[in-house]
């Protein structure tokens, strides 16, 4: 079924997924239980990145008991920045917000993030390991410190002067600054946060910086060496793109894979 065919709602959250079936259903269901608390109309959208394990099969057993859960399918793999490319265009909320599968971020760090847009002071915030207010549950090992600090402080200079930290995988977007900035978007993997941020800075809309807590997962996939590298590669290429005019014209993205959708919404 097409998200035009169902109806708006106040708040979606994207979650990328790629091999997560593990550590997704205590995510999903974390975030529905503080969802319900909530006086919002809410989805919840997976982007299965063309997973090799049972992630789709865990989603859709999910799918029975958590209110608004979608599952969106990209094949193949095509990487981190792609999924929620796709995710984003194919959420119906007015503020739409990107979180990662391991549930780093908290539910409750939900308000404090949706703030700044909700009193219209930004049209997107991010969380920052960084700012005023950041907590995180222990010490980072020194090589993600050391892979953080150069992605925030050496490389995003140029792209996104000012703001501390573009890593941190929980960002939130107004749905016209969603549409706006993704439909735009070529960076398929871990940079695409920056081209992303770039792209807000340059066509004029606000992003404010909050500070969140922050909880460690150590089965993290990130390679500090390699991954490193490739973030420095994505950060020239969107460095080229600009200069180039690249982002002038809207990328052709790719339809999604027919995937389930609620019960109560397919009714």
């Amino acid at each position: 079924m097409s998200n035009s065919n169902l109806p708006f709602v106040d708040l979606s959250i994207v979650v990328p997924a790629y091999n997560e079936e593990l550590r997704l259903p205590p995510t999903l269901i974390k975030l529905d239980q503080f969802l319900r608390t909530q006086s919002l109309r809410y989805e919840i959208v997976v982007v299965d990145d063309g997973s090799k394990d049972k992630t789709c099969e865990v989603v859709e057993k999910h799918m029975e008991t958590i209110q608004g859960l979608r599952l969106v399918r990209q094949f193949p793999n095509k990487g981190k920045g792609a999924a929620v490319r796709m995710g984003m265009l194919e959420a119906r909320g007015q503020i739409r917000v990107m979180c990662d599968a391991d549930g780093s971020m908290p539910a409750e760090e939900l308000p404090k993030l949706l703030a700044p847009i909700i009193k219209c002071e930004a049209e997107i915030a991010i969380g920052s390991r960084y700012a005023e207010g950041a907590k995180t549950d222990v010490k980072q090992p020194f090589y993600r410190v050391l892979w953080s600090r150069l992605c925030n402080r050496v490389i995003q200079k140029s792209l996104v002067p000012g703001v501390r930290d573009t890593q941190c995988g929980f960002k939130a977007f107004t749905a016209e600054a969603a549409r706006d900035l993704f439909r735009y978007g070529r960076i398929d993997g871990w940079a695409f946060d920056l081209e992303i941020l770039a792209l807000a800075r340059r066509r004029g809309w606000g992003i404010a910086e909050v500070g969140v807590e922050w909880k460690d997962d150590g089965r993290s996939r990130v390679n500090p060496l390699k991954d490193m590298w490739k973030v420095i590669s994505e950060a020239l290429t969107i460095r080229r793109n600009l200069k180039n005019g690249v982002y002038n014209t809207a990328n052709v993205l790719p339809i999604p894979a027919p995937a389930a959708v609620p019960a109560q919404q397919a009714a």
